[in-house]
């Protein structure tokens, strides 16, 4: 593959003449010109490309990543273990075909990956039916939320402030032109204030959304908050960490209706942001409203075991109005991961990742708060997440455990004003005694120098 594209002036010119244009400009002339860039950018002029090579290498060098840091910093990501073996399955050539796969006689390897993707899926929430994948944890509660409103004909959610601030700010952008409206239920010691809850239901509200572990950490009661839901004749959205369910009761048992949530823990990597994918799961009730793609069993003329793609309710296959979603594609490489992971790990490993994750969570948290330093800021029980009251500056204590190779929590305030000192730390099965123990060693350093 080539490091550039080496097309030339005539190249250009002559693919400008093909689609009706003169010039560069011209081709851009919709994007407008107080967003264009009218200089030269601030970058030195040409290298030989051994020398770009090493001036990126060295450029690269000064990032700072889990890979060299203990990370304590979560929020929607997590720095879990990826065995090494992921990227060797991965990388096998019969991965590498087209990533829609609407022809099942060539796609068979790509389809049975995606029918064991969504069975893992179903078994982690116990419900019916899952789709191959969404984007991400935010678009998939956003298309909860659409398939809510559509399976109720209501217009109205009730989302708890307890969910991820970005998975809320997403609803809100989907639920602008949806003519939906949005209803924040506040958080009572850091878990949905069920009377709050209460007071929003009417018979205009679709749908409840509720995040466990939510954003703070804490394992939500998700039972009582489903009674209200379903006697309110509204559906219940439960968003969930995966590796959480290897030792939770299920959201399918807990009366869930719609199941979604972030698979970027089931062995993909954190990645700057991504890639990653989002699960999405439901009853069989609900099936045909589920947005994105499903992948079926059946049997071919000669009786052979195949898959095929079974339902597909978008716009790119059936009528703009009758598509579920304009989401047009499922994750498929990220869901192979996952999928990979889940293999590998097995119900008892993906138990051990839950158990450490929660009892280091725990070392931790007691450690910090035995130190004087911190104050709990929530008393409710929490998974591999905590959040604490910092008598240090978060900023400050950010940055001066930088300095001692440790990537520090989440700056609560920046998304919660109202808990101003708030710190949130995730603690994930990677993360050793030493590393822990360093940590809090450095809080002590930086609160006496």
């Amino acid at each position: 593959m080539s490091r550039y594209i080496p097309n030339t002036d005539k190249q250009r010119e002559d693919m400008l003449k093909e689609i009706g244009y003169t010039s560069i400009e011209e081709l851009f002339g919709d994007i407008p010109e107080s967003v264009r860039l009218t200089g030269e950018l601030a970058i030195d002029g040409p290298m030989a490309e051994v020398e770009l090579l090493r001036h990126m290498r060295k450029i690269a060098s000064s990032n700072k990543h889990a890979n060299g840091y203990a990370c304590f910093l979560g929020a929607g990501a997590y720095d879990h273990y990826i065995p090494s073996a992921i990227d060797h399955i991965i990388s096998r050539a019969e991965f590498y075909t087209s990533y829609t796969p609407y022809q099942p006689e060539i796609s068979q390897g790509t389809l049975r990956a995606i029918f064991e993707y969504q069975t893992m899926i179903c078994e982690l929430t116990d419900m019916d039916v899952s789709n191959a994948s969404l984007y991400d944890g935010a678009t998939a509660v956003a298309e909860s939320i659409l398939m809510a409103c559509q399976a109720t004909r209501r217009n109205k959610v009730v989302v708890a402030r307890s969910l991820h601030p970005e998975y809320r700010e997403t609803a809100a952008t989907y639920a602008k032109f949806q003519d939906i409206t949005l209803i924040e239920a506040g958080y009572k010691d850091g878990m949905i204030d069920l009377e709050a809850l209460e007071e929003c239901l009417n018979d205009e509200v679709a749908a409840v959304v509720v995040q466990s572990p939510n954003f703070f950490g804490i394992i939500e009661d998700i039972e009582p908050i489903a009674r209200l839901a379903h006697d309110n004749k509204s559906l219940l959205i439960a968003c969930v960490d995966p590796i959480s369910l290897a030792i939770l009761k299920s959201p399918g048992e807990a009366g869930a209706d719609i199941v979604v949530g972030e698979g970027q823990s089931l062995g993909n990597p954190l990645s700057f942001g991504g890639p990653y994918l989002g699960f999405f799961a439901t009853t069989r009730k609900l099936m045909r409203r589920m947005p994105g793609r499903v992948v079926g069993e059946t049997i071919d003329r000669d009786g052979n075991r195949g898959f095929v793609l079974t339902l597909q309710t978008r716009e790119q296959h059936i009528r703009r109005e009758k598509a579920t979603s304009n989401i047009c594609t499922n994750q498929a490489l990220n869901a192979l991961i996952a999928t990979v992971y889940l293999s590998l790990m097995g119900k008892e490993g993906l138990k051990e990742v839950a158990y450490q994750s929660l009892q280091k969570s725990h070392y931790l948290y007691n450690r910090l708060i035995d130190t004087g330093l911190f104050t709990p800021v929530f008393n409710g029980p929490f998974f591999k997440e905590f959040a604490v009251r910092s008598t240090i500056p978060i900023q400050k204590l950010n940055a001066c455990l930088l300095d001692k190779g440790i990537i520090g929590g989440y700056l609560l305030e920046s998304a919660y004003p109202e808990l101003d000192g708030g710190w949130l730390v995730a603690v994930t099965e990677k993360r050793t005694r030493e590393e822990m123990d360093a940590l809090v060693e450095g809080v002590g350093e930086i609160a006496n120098g």
